[in-house]
């Protein structure tokens, strides 16, 4: 069974506001969750086997100053002001420049220097299976306009379901793209590769990225006779080896998986299965995009939990959001909010096992 981290080790005073721990479980205590207010980050969460042994299945630390200091890939962070790319730093709305940050070579990259990721939230647990985090961004923040009133809930059911609830307001018109940074590994965390995950995406087109990933021209590519083709159960591996071997320019610019695919209407938006564990998990959403990242960027240079380290492609993200560079791309779903109208989405995780 998975160790669950010390709550003292996340206890701390940062922005004049405190960080706490909290633990979420389901009342019949088969799927817990350990989440920060710093960041709103999930810190662990743990689902049964096949063997019925409590694992935790997501990348992370062990303590908050590795969270806080130096290089931390979002590890189970929530994202904002908007998650993913914008190309060059900057969008104009109603005929207004707005420049961001550059955080990711030209570009902006999951709301900036300083995102909603590494932010203190307010937190209030409302029950043993629910939390409430409240933010407030000020206009001008990381230079997006309008001053912005954000709550996540996170609950856990007693479906094994996680759910995240985004809601925020606005009082001038801004974008916004929220999501979480979940860091998957359904064979249990540090436990090794990810590539022979097997993996169904509910989606019949992707969105072809330049070298800096951000999408070519407005356009989505069809996924089929291609390596992005996931519409049925398939290792992760093998179509990343079909895409290495034919030297898939798309998988060269991300070192793998970095990409947006733009989802089918009904049933679930994404499957996965651990290969080893026969964890699978089901993902639902109201987005209209999700981001499959394949953990390329992983290096091995942190020490995470229990000692291992995130190495290259050791785990994984599934990102359900708007398309990247969206504020650019006028033909993409909009991720404008204007003073007046409420942002509401939803993403459901659902967790059940499979039997050999």
């Amino acid at each position: 069974m998975s160790v669950f981290p010390a709550r003292e080790s996340f206890e701390q005073i940062i922005d004049g506001k405190q960080i706490l721990l909290y633990i979420l479980t389901n009342s019949k205590n088969t799927t817990k969750a350990a989440i920060t207010n710093y960041g709103g980050r999930l810190i662990g969460f743990y689902v049964p086997d096949k063997n019925g042994q409590l694992i935790d299945i997501l990348e992370g630390f062990d303590n908050l100053d590795q969270y806080t200091q130096g290089t931390d890939n979002y590890f189970g962070a929530l994202i904002g002001r908007y998650g993913n790319r914008i190309a060059k730093a900057k969008f104009t709305l109603d005929g207004k420049k707005y420049q961001l940050n550059a955080n990711n070579g030209p570009n902006n990259l999951h709301g900036g220097n300083k995102g909603f990721s590494r932010q203190v939230w307010d937190a209030k647990q409302t029950a043993d299976n629910l939390l409430d985090l409240t933010y407030f961004s000020s206009d001008g923040e990381e230079g997006f306009p309008g001053n912005l009133n954000v709550k996540v809930t996170y609950e856990i059911t007693d479906a094994n379901e996680l759910k995240i609830n985004y809601r925020a307001t606005t009082d001038k018109k801004t974008v916004i793209n929220l999501t979480n940074h979940a860091y998957f590994n359904l064979n249990g965390q540090g436990s090794g590769t990810i590539v022979n995950h097997y993996l169904r995406l509910n989606a019949d087109y992707y969105t072809p990225v330049d070298s800096t990933l951000i999408p070519q021209n407005s356009k989505h590519a069809s996924v089929t006779n291609t390596p992005f083709d996931f519409r049925n159960l398939t290792k992760i591996g093998y179509l990343m080896e079909l895409g290495q071997s034919t030297n898939n320019e798309q998988l060269l610019f991300g070192q793998g998986y970095d990409h947006n695919f733009v989802l089918n209407e009904g049933n679930s938006s994404a499957t996965v299965i651990g290969d080893l564990s026969g964890i699978q998990m089901d993902i639902y959403t109201q987005e209209p995009g999700l981001q499959f990242y394949s953990g390329n960027f992983l290096d091995g240079s942190n020490r995470v939990k229990n000692g291992k380290t995130d190495n290259y492609q050791t785990s994984f993200c599934l990102e359900t959001q708007h398309f990247p560079d969206s504020p650019n791309q006028p033909s993409f779903p909009s991720t404008t909010l204007d003073s007046g109208e409420v942002y509401k989405t939803s993403t459901i995780y659902k967790f059940s096992v499979q039997h050999e």
